[in-house]
């Protein structure tokens, strides 16, 4: 575990909130930035690490996905979810200038804007979650409620 950890946005604003986490950093491997690999650095299963993907709704505009390592996002549940007709993830340029977090290091929390976000509804059966930090490496350990009430997510099947 890295020493040097430096607090991110997203850290800022759960203190803000005067939520409790533990910070968990790790080497990041450019060349493999899944949320598979962090799940293993942190020494959690899957399906306790949560990964960001961003996506816009054909009516809504842009939103969060949070969901588990080793799942794919669920395109159409999302879009079910959120009141759209359809979804599609962003494109990987537009990921820095809506959210200010570069791939590998997207948070729910802390963002430029706050976006909705819909989060796997399988998160619920777990007390705590790890969730990307705002940084490549670095992991939030959180309580799940904490986590659902500091991003306002909604629960929903999103996850396949």
């Amino acid at each position: 575990m890295r020493r040097d950890i430096k607090k991110t946005n997203a850290a800022r604003h759960l203190d803000e909130l005067g939520i409790s986490y533990e910070l968990v950093s790790f080497e990041a491997d450019e060349d493999d930035l899944s949320a598979e690999t962090a799940a293993l650095s942190v020494g959690m299963p899957n399906d306790q690490v949560y990964k960001t993907l961003v996506a816009r709704g054909d009516r809504t505009g842009i939103m969060e996905a949070c969901l588990p390592a080793g799942t794919e996002l669920d395109l159409k549940a999302l879009a079910a979810a959120s009141g759209n007709k359809s979804a599609s993830l962003v494109q990987l340029k537009e990921l820095q200038p809506l959210t200010g977090y570069i791939r590998g290091g997207c948070s729910p929390i802390g963002g430029k804007k706050a976006y909705p976000v819909y989060m796997h509804e399988g998160a619920a059966r777990h007390r705590k979650i790890a969730i990307n930090a705002g940084a490549r490496g670095l992991m939030f350990v959180m309580s799940t409620d904490d986590l659902l009430r500091a991003t306002g997510a909604k629960l929903a099947a999103i996850a396949k």
